[in-house]
């Protein structure tokens, strides 16, 4: 894969991040509306996203789930491979409690576990687990190379590490289109619906990310071979692929 120039960490934090947009505690705050609004502002389309996720982990029976909000990818790997043990970790004890319910609902609460924990300083030993995935939230990271390089240390070597992430497309037949819906819908009906800031502040973060090439060799310069990036839904959501090196 070609070279891109990598973001320092100061560059990864955006201005809003720094005043707590972004923070465990902005989630605190909108714990109980996001699934609803996740469903509505993605039309449903975030289901299959994780579904791709989950595939591209491949033979993972021991798999941590970072940014794991309100569970939903960590439920998805547990449905789907069903001796796997999940961990799920996330700065925000609210949308841990709202995961936490969803799991006893399920009867998953015996084979996933939530806990209160940064991306950037994981709490667990070297080659702790088979596989590392995280929905939605590496571009909310202050620091994203401390948390890839968190993420190859605690993924054993030939783990794969899977990261699903907003994008705003810059090219493409219908790219004009889901720009609009990200710049102009997603805010206004979030905001309609939640009666918060906080999805301006998603749009903003989107729109700040780098592009897919250049995040792509972050991963790398932090320790991860890349195997693929996929863009989704006209490219405004990526999948990026990687593994530890044995």
């Amino acid at each position: 894969m070609s070279a891109a120039p990598t973001p320092t960490p100061s560059d990864a934090a955006d201005s809003p991040q720094r005043s707590g947009m972004g923070s465990g505690a902005m989630f605190d705050g909108i714990a109980h509306r996001y699934d609803f609004l996740n469903r509505v502002l993605s039309m449903g389309i975030d289901h299959s996203w994780r579904r791709k996720t989950v595939r591209a982990l491949g033979e993972a029976d021991r798999v941590l789930d970072l940014a794991t909000g309100t569970a939903d990818l960590a439920i998805a790997v547990a449905k789907t491979r069903r001796e796997a043990e999940v961990v799920g970790l996330d700065p925000s004890a609210n949308m841990l409690a709202v995961g936490d319910q969803k799991l006893e609902r399920r009867g998953l609460d015996g084979r996933v576990r939530l806990e209160v924990g940064d991306a950037q300083a994981l709490p667990y030993e070297d080659d702790a687990f088979d596989g590392c995935c995280m929905a939605f939230g590496i571009r909310n990271v202050p620091d994203r190379a401390a948390a890839l390089r968190e993420m190859a240390r605690v993924v054993r070597p030939g783990g794969r590490v899977a990261i699903l992430e907003l994008n705003e497309p810059r090219r493409g037949l219908l790219s004009g289109l889901a720009r609009f819906w990200i710049r102009k819908v997603v805010p206004r009906l979030g905001a309609l619906l939640s009666g918060s800031r906080e999805y301006r502040y998603l749009q903003e973060s989107i729109a700040a990310f780098p592009p897919p090439e250049e995040f792509a060799a972050l991963m790398e310069s932090c320790g991860l071979e890349m195997r693929e990036v996929q863009r989704l839904t006209f490219g405004v959501c990526c999948l990026y692929v990687a593994e530890v090196p044995r």
